[in-house]
């Protein structure tokens, strides 16, 4: 666990994650990133120079094939731990998958998901929402935006959202997710397994694969992908002159 909180300090401390006083709500898929997110948030609170507090947040999609097993397990975890957990129950999977037939449902769901936790923390009374984005997640999104969209772009460390008034915090940015799935390994955390049909057939699925592919030619590729947006300052992208 050492390792991981090396890590997730070094996120919070560089973009200012967390505040003294603050609540904090994990988003709680029960994938391996997220749990392994509260696992190191737990921990992480022992040695904090900031007090915080720390809750979970699961939507319910309505999703049929998840393990009852898992949930159950998941929740004496939580139990043990003293963190308190909030499900809530929605017809996210009915609205994409029979309402609308989304072709690429991904992005649309995401936004309703995104939704349902910000309005469950604001009627908690408000705090920040943690996701648990890896370090290949970033290299990912970078490489969507710009191969899916024409553009250089990738989620921020931390955001605003002005409708919902809630502040978003990503504290596993800097942790690959060969390091997340040897962390819960080790350390035998509960994971309620994604019962999505889309799971392991989206365009972020191909440029997982894809950044495998090159790593495989160019084993330091994914590295060198990090560094260009943890350090934008070395980056020298085109201007155009400016009208006089």
């Amino acid at each position: 666990m050492q390792k991981i909180l090396s890590a997730v300090r070094r996120a919070v401390t560089d973009y200012k994650m967390i505040e003294d006083g603050d609540k904090i709500f994990v988003g709680l898929s029960g994938g391996k990133d997220s749990v392994l997110l509260t696992a190191a948030l737990a921990a992480y609170r022992r040695f904090s120079p900031e007090r915080f507090t720390l809750e979970t947040i699961t939507i319910d999609m309505g999703l049929e094939g998840t393990s009852q097993e898992e949930k159950v397990n998941l929740e004496k975890y939580l139990e043990a731990q003293n963190i308190p957990h909030h499900v809530v129950k929605t017809d996210i999977a009915e609205i994409i998958f029979e309402a609308r037939k989304e072709s690429n449902p991904c992005s649309l769901c995401a936004k309703l998901r995104r939704g349902a936790l910000t309005s469950e923390i604001n009627r908690l009374g408000g705090g920040k929402l943690a996701l648990g984005h890896n370090a290949d997640d970033v290299a990912e999104t970078m490489l969507l935006s710009l191969l899916y969209e024409g553009r250089f772009s990738c989620f921020a460390p931390t955001a605003y959202m002005d409708r919902s008034k809630v502040s978003l915090i990503r504290p596993l940015i800097y942790l690959e997710e060969y390091d997340i799935k040897s962390a819960v390994s080790r350390l035998e955390l509960p994971i309620v397994n994604n019962p999505c049909p889309e799971n392991h057939h989206s365009q972020r699925e191909y440029v997982k694969n894809l950044i495998k592919h090159i790593c495989e030619e160019i084993p330091f590729a994914k590295e060198r992908i990090l560094g260009a947006i943890y350090h934008p300052e070395r980056n020298n992208l085109w201007q155009k002159p400016e009208n006089k």
